[in-house]
């Protein structure tokens, strides 16, 4: 579990083939924070831009480690085929705070940007998520966005998508990689996970 509140920002700098087609995944080697590592271990789980990965080998001297994506999660995610940069969160423990919300680090789908811009003193992020998610995303609701912790402030239904828009504060595009965020970009998008819950409930309460 993860709670949207990033703690550091990292970079894949290398993207190696796991086999010889687009059948098989990639090893990516990721550079992280100073001290970052210092107490991770073998087999922990890093989101890596809101999507969960396993450690499979880490060096504390070169701030480095790697891991092994399959085809399907490059399938369904983005951002994570490519050298770039990324926002990073240790797995949560059992006595940290929760300051964001309840994360899994499970990608439900990939938004589109519309629009990036200052608005006063934050700047509005309007985001184009699948049509599939709308039942999911509410008015002063929760949703991550490339594994950050967001309010939503507006919504609006269309025929094929579903728009969302989210402030967002000067320190939180200080401390994230989503300022480099712009129109065009493709995002990865967990919805809240307490109205997961909520909609299979009342689906199966219905289908009753």
């Amino acid at each position: 579990m993860f709670t949207g509140i990033i703690t550091g920002l990292g970079a894949i700098v290398e993207v190696n083939a796991l086999g010889s087609d687009d059948s098989h995944g990639k090893q990516l080697v990721v550079e992280t924070p100073p001290g970052f590592l210092d107490d991770v271990q073998l087999g922990d789980s890093i989101a890596i831009n809101g999507a969960c990965m396993t450690v499979t080998t880490f060096s504390t001297a070169s701030h480095r480690f790697t891991l092994d994506i399959s085809a399907e999660s490059l399938r369904l995610t983005a951002g994570l085929d490519e050298p770039g940069s990324v926002n990073l969160e240790k797995a949560l423990r059992a006595h940290d705070r929760l300051g964001g919300h309840l994360v899994s680090g499970h990608v439900d789908g990939l938004g589109v940007v519309r629009f990036f811009a200052p608005v006063g003193e934050s700047w509005e992020l309007r985001i184009a998520a699948p049509r599939e998610l709308a039942r999911f995303l509410a008015y002063k609701g929760s949703i991550t966005v490339n594994g950050v912790s967001l309010t939503v402030n507006q919504v609006r239904d269309e025929a094929d998508a579903c728009e969302f828009s989210i402030n967002l504060i000067p320190h939180t595009l200080q401390n994230t990689m989503l300022g480099r965020l712009q129109a065009g970009s493709r995002v990865n998008l967990e919805i809240d996970l307490i109205a997961r819950y909520v909609e299979r409930m009342l689906g199966s309460a219905a289908s009753r």
